[in-house]
């Protein structure tokens, strides 16, 4: 079963800056509710196939799951997070609206695996909740990043 959230979050940064924040996956530790701890895996230049390693708490347990850069085009990116439970992918667009505000198309999917497929159906309004927590959090947590 999947459960996808979509939201679009205005950010008062400019297009080039929110991207190269948003490419850094460890930065979900500022917008992101959920998790706990992102680190990156390896060194160098973030790139498609750079990995990073994130703790999630959801529903009062924690998780790990190896996310991978999996596309970096000019104005998307998409990470793609698994563990033996569920498959997350993080789909991010990006649209200029003016020099200093950019738009974020953000779609965040969860495929279950095994047993918890079952549990998938009663779990769609938590996720709506934390895609309302990471519109509310995100502009801010850039705008103090990039400050």
């Amino acid at each position: 079963m999947l459960i996808t959230v979509k939201r679009d979050i205005l950010v008062g940064l400019p297009l080039g800056d929110l991207i190269a924040y948003m490419e850094d996956f460890s930065t979900t530790e500022e917008w992101d509710p959920g998790t706990v701890r992102c680190v990156r895996v390896g060194e160098g230049p973030v790139r498609e196939g750079a990995e990073w390693r994130n703790t999630s708490r959801f529903r009062g347990r924690t998780s790990d799951l190896l996310y991978r850069l999996d596309i970096r085009e000019p104005g998307r990116l998409v990470f793609v997070g698994e563990n033996k439970t569920v498959t997350a992918t993080d789909d991010m667009t990006f649209t200029a609206r003016s020099p200093t505000t950019t738009l974020l198309a953000y779609t965040a999917s969860f495929r279950f695996k095994g047993l918890a497929r079952l549990a998938a159906p009663f779990l769609r309004s938590e996720f709506e909740r934390l895609g309302d927590e990471v519109a509310a959090q995100l502009p801010s947590a850039a705008g103090r990043r990039q400050g």
